[in-house]
């Protein structure tokens, strides 16, 4: 069967990592100076909420894929619980985050490039596209190593960070912006600036933010002991939350007043700028270049492997089951690399909006799938409650903080009908799911009729 032709060469080492490189990137490199524009040092409260909202979805969702060894991905959490139609829909949605996700991080890595060369964005997220797409051919143990090597470089980046910021804080130093101070974070306007408003809206790109965080599980798959290598993967995730985000976000607004920060540029590169320390910035951008490379590469492995997922289910073309002979599902890569790609034409075509939009419709996506995944826990918990006491890894405080956080994301996509930036990307974002129902039910028919 091609099922087994997956190789379980991902090691614990390996899956750790993966699961730090889903949820730092990005969205916390690139898109938190956005979202400090908008809300200001209160931004802290922001990512927290989320982060604690998300620790509750991966709960779920280990929860789920411990129940069964036969899960090799969402689609088929979604098929037993929630019937085929949904399955159709939540497998293709969640590749189709993937890909809007990886666009946004190929644009950004166009937008690194321009720190040090004069060129236009397309041209380095291109080049970014065709190396990636060869590597990924190659071993699925060859995508471990290089996740391992660029979350190492990420780590390392924001222990410096942290470590550099503590210094300066008990030194006093200071900036051209002032003195380094914790009193930055509310001697200008508070820790709300811009009112509850601007915090609200700070929400989309902190939703983005943590985009990949469930990456842990679409790799269950291919890890060679998963009733080990889930559970602790995911119950680091809080600890992750609290220093890679918080701790990272509170002393950036310590040496640098929040109106300080442009929302068009790394607030890590720009701190280092700040600081007096020219190389440091510039090996800074490197660091959040290879951040985005990093993310770009997770989202074509989960991207190709969503795609493999369909083709085994029926639910997509069976070529997209078809394996090379280093056991990587190669037309599904190529596929979905090839409308990745589509980002390094939006560089091109809208360089200002790009960023903006795509990473808006993938918040948009991953909340779907995030709800589906409670929706599904809430479905198993009723109709499996044996295996739900029987669970060694149980989803804490449910069925409550389940319908809690489905609130939580309900209101978030409220917030975004009041943003001029986002709501076009939330009133086309249907028309996917339209799509997507209506290829079901001709799918569905066609068979039907033989």
């Amino acid at each position: 069967m091609a099922q087994q032709g997956l190789k379980r060469d991902l090691s614990n080492r390996h899956v750790q990592l993966i699961a730090i490189g889903g949820t730092i990137g990005t969205g916390l490199f690139l898109g938190s100076g956005k979202a400090i524009q908008l809300a200001g040092p209160s931004i802290i409260f922001a990512y927290l909420i989320v982060g604690i909202a998300l620790f509750f979805v991966m709960r779920a969702l280990g929860e789920l894929l411990l129940s069964k060894a036969g899960y090799q991905s969402l689609t088929d959490i979604a098929e037993e619980y929630l019937g085929p139609s949904a399955s159709f829909v939540t497998g293709w949605t969640y590749w189709f985050c993937w890909i809007m996700t990886a666009m946004a991080d190929v644009i950004a890595v166009g937008v690194y490039v321009q720190y040090w060369f004069d060129i236009p964005q397309w041209i380095p997220a291109l080049i970014c596209v065709i190396i990636l797409l060869g590597l990924n051919l190659l071993t699925v143990k060859l995508f471990g190593e290089l996740e391992f090597w660029f979350a190492l470089i990420k780590v390392i980046t924001i222990l410096v960070l942290i470590s550099v910021g503590i210094i300066l804080l008990v030194m006093g130093f200071k900036t051209d912006a002032g003195p380094v101070t914790i009193k930055n974070l509310w001697e200008h306007g508070g820790i709300f600036p811009n009112g509850i408003s601007g915090f609200l809206l700070s929400f989309q790109m902190v939703i983005f933010a943590y985009v990949g965080v469930e990456l842990v599980g679409v790799s269950a798959a291919e890890t060679s002991n998963p009733q080990k290598n889930i559970p602790s993967a995911i119950n680091k995730i809080p600890l992750r939350i609290l220093f890679f985000y918080v701790g990272a976000l509170i002393v950036l607004l310590c040496i640098n007043p929040w109106m300080e920060l442009n929302a068009a540029e790394s607030p890590f590169v720009k701190t280092f700028s700040l600081i007096g320390i020219p190389i440091a910035a510039g090996i800074i951008n490197f660091v959040v270049l290879t951040s985005a490379a990093s993310a770009c590469n997770s989202g074509m492995f989960s991207t190709s492997r969503t795609l493999y997922s369909l083709g085994i289910n029926g639910q997509g073309p069976s070529n997209f089951t078809k394996l090379n002979k280093n056991h990587v599902p190669g037309n599904a890569l190529l596929i979905s690399t090839l409308v990745i790609s589509v980002g390094a034409l939006l560089s091109k075509l809208i360089p200002e909006q790009a960023f903006g939009i795509v990473t808006t419709i993938s918040a948009i996506c991953f909340i779907w799938v995030w709800s589906v995944i409670l929706i599904c826990h809430l479905r198993y918990k009723k109709t499996r409650p044996q295996l739900h006491l029987k669970s060694k890894f149980k989803a804490p405080l449910t069925p409550f903080i389940n319908y809690v956080v489905l609130t939580l994301f309900a209101m978030i996509l409220i917030i975004m009908l009041f943003s001029e930036e986002t709501r076009p990307a939330l009133l086309l974002t249907p028309l996917w799911f339209i799509l997507l129902f209506i290829l079901y039910w001709t799918r569905r028919k066609r068979e039907k009729n033989g």
